[in-house]
């Protein structure tokens, strides 16, 4: 699979899943049976729940989609579900949406766009798009190349446990001036503190 999706990631979705006691409980169902690898149930399940506009199961039917689970394995499908869960601002749907991006699948190969959505996410404390904001700034692929702003990114989805990052963020150093670091890590106080957003 491309994009691992985690029990843990699921069972977070849930809490999205409210707006009634059977959407919990059709939610509930479908991750009981996708934990269970019947994914013909957890689709019959979400469904309804992601044409309600329900962003928790819109992510979950384009991870589906994108993976083959259950479907036939569709990237404009899972475009499609990732976009409409993302645009209701949920974090994980932005970050695969900038995977979809970065990589043209199911879309157009658009670093500005991959970028676009990773920043979405990251403001939102996703450490993994925090981590691929940071090699976006470190290549200069949708973003102006700029180590200050890669190594901020990569300390933040560090701080945040990305442990890819801290390699990440220690490769970027070696290569930069002590000014540079100075500011970066500056930067990364200043971002955290508020709260990822305008950083």
């Amino acid at each position: 699979m491309r994009h691992i999706l985690t029990a843990l990631v699921l069972g977070v979705t849930i809490l999205l899943a409210s707006g009634g006691g059977g959407y919990a409980q059709d939610f509930q169902k479908g991750l009981k049976a996708y934990n269970k690898g019947d994914y013909a149930t957890a689709l019959r399940e979400w469904r309804p729940l992601a044409e309600q506009g329900n962003a928790g199961a819109q992510f979950n039917l384009g991870f589906m989609y994108e993976n083959g689970l259950g479907v036939p394995q569709d990237d404009k499908e899972a475009v499609n579900w990732y976009r409409k869960s993302a645009e209701q601002g949920y974090a994980d749907a932005q970050y695969n949406l900038g995977n979809m991006y970065r990589q043209g699948l199911g879309v157009p190969q658009d670093d500005k766009e991959a970028v676009n959505w990773y920043r979405k996410s990251a403001e939102q404390g996703n450490a993994n798009a925090q981590y691929n904001l940071g090699l976006m700034y470190q290549g200069g692929l949708g973003a102006l190349q700029d180590d200050v702003y890669a190594h901020m990114w990569f300390n933040i989805a560090a701080s945040n446990g990305h442990d890819d990052a801290r390699i990440a963020r220690h490769l970027v150093a070696k290569r930069m001036t002590t000014e540079q670091l100075t500011e970066a890590q500056k930067l990364a106080r200043e971002c955290v503190r508020k709260n990822y957003k305008d950083c």
